[in-house]
């Protein structure tokens, strides 16, 4: 494809231009798109691959689908925390078990088969590289040891090279898409459908939200009295 992968623009570092962040937020619509239609019942496939290196742009930076049917073996799980009233969407563990991708769903590693509720999972894992511009599995990464994150420190782990590109609002709307796909429990994560429906509402928002006025990095409080 003309533009290479989304893996070629999020983690290699010479001689790739870095996605801004409306072009993550379109790709991601667009792979989301992708995997709903995959998930319809005039389609009926699962990708059981879906990973930042098998998502394909083309010239309009239009997202294009690779691999679909191929198996990888688990190497990450992602847990949300369950809070003090139960499951709380605020809090996301994330633990590494092995050295390949770390896209799959816990219970694609107990029965092996691909559902559309675990590629919901893996599409939240490439989210959150989309967010932070970290690997999925990397010593450094978010998936690698146990660690716990509020939405809140997910915010705080943006990608700097997308600094002032996005207001808060986007962003936490971006991460909250992120961890309710990673929820444990297949049934308590949404459906690609309402994936896409929650993307679309957060590609509208750049219209109505200004990165200058609601910025992660407010100046506000820097400035002279």
């Amino acid at each position: 494809m003309a533009q290479g992968s989304l893996e070629d623009h999020l983690f290699t570092r010479a001689c790739i231009q870095p996605l801004s962040w409306n072009l993550r937020v379109k790709v991601a619509l667009g792979a989301a798109k992708g995997l709903a239609f995959l998930h319809s019942s005039e389609a009926k496939l699962k990708s059981s691959d879906f990973k930042s290196s098998n998502i394909l742009l083309d010239s309009n930076f239009d997202a294009k689908l690779d691999d679909f049917g191929l198996a990888r073996p688990l190497v990450g799980v992602v847990d949300v925390l369950p809070g003090p009233y139960g499951y709380d969407p605020d809090y996301v563990v994330i633990r590494g078990t092995g050295t390949s991708n770390g896209y799959t769903a816990p219970e694609y590693a107990v029965t092996g088969d691909p559902t559309a509720k675990s590629e919901v999972y893996s599409f939240g894992v490439v989210l959150l590289e989309m967010l932070t511009g970290r690997r999925a599995v990397d010593k450094n990464s978010l998936i690698g040891k146990d660690k716990q994150y509020p939405a809140s420190k997910i915010l705080r782990l943006m990608d700097p090279r997308i600094k002032g590109q996005y207001s808060v609002g986007g962003a936490r709307r971006a991460a909250n898409i992120a961890i309710k796909c990673l929820q444990t429990e297949p049934k308590l994560r949404p459906n690609m459908n309402e994936v896409v429906e929650a993307l679309e509402q957060l590609q509208d928002l750049k219209d109505t939200e200004s990165p200058k006025r609601e910025s992660l990095h407010n100046n506000h409080n820097n400035s002279k009295r």
